[in-house]
């Protein structure tokens, strides 16, 4: 299985997410051969979508010339797109966006409707990809914070798309509270583990990765340097 992983924190490799998203791959290896290629966005040179349209009229090429045609074919040659970031401001990293800004290359202006919508017909065939969105964030509870991400992530892939998030991400870079995150980063594993066989996760796994891993007042005490 191929897969490709687009870390949007601006840690690079510190980020908190990360963490988690290592864990999912550790159990995926575990159950299939795993090819995966880890791409730190803030680290590719991608410019601003100028909204020319120029990329949908002339099969699929970008005027702009930088690392995103590149990303392109990474992603059209992968089984699994793992989109791996911290929550910002309800949604993903700029830089993570300006990436996904930049796929328009993959569609035409023609436009048809699929279900209740209208979307642009594809330019490529990436019809074998799956989607995973594993994302942080820094509250102690992922409910009324996640859920516009959530969404956002449904509707850029409707099909095929699988969702891991996790509130209280950075106990994660602390490694003194170990015996805290070790056994979340062990269900993590378990998940893909399940997803590498199965191609899903029980919702009762995933609502148990989703759970503080330390009660929501403490951790906000120990957020705000309250002991």
């Amino acid at each position: 299985m191929k897969i490709l992983i687009l870390n949007g924190s601006p840690k690079g490799e510190r980020s908190d997410t990360l963490h988690i998203t290592r864990a999912f791959l550790d159990g995926m290896r575990a159950a299939v051969p795993v090819e995966a290629e880890l791409i730190h966005v803030t680290e590719k040179r991608i410019g601003c979508c100028r909204g020319c349209f120029t990329c949908k009229r002339n099969g699929g090429t970008c005027v702009l010339r930088d690392d995103m045609a590149g990303i392109l074919e990474k992603m059209l040659a992968s089984d699994v797109l793992l989109f791996s970031f911290p929550l910002y401001c309800y949604g993903m990293p700029a830089p993570l966006k300006m990436l996904m800004d930049r796929t328009m290359p993959l569609s035409a202006m023609a436009m048809r409707r699929e279900g209740e919508r209208y979307e642009h017909a594809a330019q490529a065939d990436f019809s074998r990809l799956r989607y995973l969105m594993i994302s942080g964030c820094g509250f102690p509870d992922g409910s009324h914070n996640f859920e516009p991400m959530i969404l956002e992530f449904k509707y850029m892939f409707p099909n095929r798309h699988t969702i891991v998030t996790v509130p209280e991400s950075p106990l994660f870079n602390v490694p003194e509270l170990a015996n805290v995150t070790a056994p979340r980063l062990a269900l993590v594993k378990k998940a893909g583990e399940q997803y590498a066989r199965e191609e899903k996760i029980d919702a009762a796994l995933l609502a148990e990765i989703g759970s503080p891993m330390i009660p929501e007042d403490i951790y906000a005490r120990m957020a705000n340097g309250e002991g």
